[in-house]
C-alpha cells in the first residue's frame, strides 16, 4: 500500500464514522428484532458478520417473524442485494487485478461506501471506499452484539425511534449524491419505479427493477 493509498484509507475511515454511528444503531435494532422473532444470539451475530447488509437482513427477519420459511427469507434478501449488481458494474472499472482479486475487493461494495467513493468523473477511489467500509462493518457487528444479548433492557426498538434510522440514513444518502442534473433524473427515474411496484411486487423486486434507472445513468455517464 502507497502513502497515497494510506491517506485515502484513513480518509475513508474519517469519513465513515457519522455513517457507522447510524450503522451501529441500526443494528442494535436489528440484533433487538431478530431476538424477537425466535432466531438464537448466536445466529443472530453470524447472520450479520457474514451478510453485512441491513435491508437484506430486515426483510429476512420480517418473513421469518410472519411465519415464513427459510427459502422464502433468503430469497427476500438476495432480491433486496440484487441492487449491488448495478452498483459493481459501475464500480469495476475502478478495481485492478484478475477475476478474483476483483471479486475480493468487490465485497467492500455497501451503500454509503459506493456513492460516497464516487469521484464525479465515472471512477471510484477504491481505498477510500475501503476504509468506509471497515469503520461501518465494525459498527455493524457490534451493534448486532449488543442487541441480540443485551437489547432486551433497552425496550422497543420502535419506541426508541431506532426504526427512523434506516430510512433517514438513505435519505440523507440521496440528497448528497442528487447534486447534478444528470443524477437527479436517475434518482426520480429510480423512484417512480419503486413507487410503482411496491403496491404489487414482492419484497426486493421494487429495488431489482428500480435498479435499471441507475443502470441507465451510468450508460449515459460513459457515452
Amino acid at each position: 500500500m502507497t502513502a497515497e493509498h494510506r491517506r485515502a484509507w484513513r480518509a475513508g475511515l474519517r469519513a465513515g464514522v457519522p455513517v457507522a454511528v447510524a450503522a451501529g444503531l441500526l443494528a442494535l435494532s436489528f440484533g433487538v428484532l431478530a431476538r424477537e422473532v425466535g432466531m438464537p444470539a448466536p445466529a443472530v451475530i453470524a447472520f450479520s458478520v457474514i451478510v453485512f447488509a441491513g435491508s437484506a437482513q430486515f426483510a429476512a427477519i420480517a418473513i421469518l417473524g410472519q411465519g415464513g420459511g427459510i427459502g422464502a427469507a433468503v430469497a427476500a434478501a438476495a432480491l433486496m442485494n440484487s441492487r449491488f449488481l448495478p452498483m459493481g458494474a459501475a464500480l469495476g472499472p475502478s478495481l485492478p487485478g484478475g477475476p478474483l482479486k476483483r471479486a475480493a475487493q468487490g465485497q467492500a461494495v455497501v451503500d454509503a461506501s459506493w456513492a460516497m467513493a464516487a469521484d464525479g468523473r465515472g471512477g471510484f477511489d477504491r481505498y477510500f471506499l475501503f476504509g468506509l467500509t471497515a469503520v461501518q462493518y465494525v459498527a455493524w457487528v457490534v451493534g448486532t452484539v449488543v442487541g441480540a444479548l443485551w437489547g432486551s433492557v433497552l425496550g422497543d426498538p420502535h419506541k426508541l425511534g431506532l426504526d427512523a434510522v434506516y430510512p433517514a440514513f438513505f435519505l440523507a444518502l440521496l440528497l448528497e449524491e442528487v447534486k447534478t442534473p444528470r443524477a437527479r433524473v436517475v434518482a426520480a427515474g429510480g423512484a417512480l419505479i419503486a413507487l410503482a411496484l411496491v403496491p404489487v411486487a414482492p419484497p426486493g423486486v421494487p429495488v431489482l427493477v428500480a435498479a435499471v434507472a441507475a443502470l441507465a445513468g451510468v450508460w449515459e455517464g460513459r457515452r
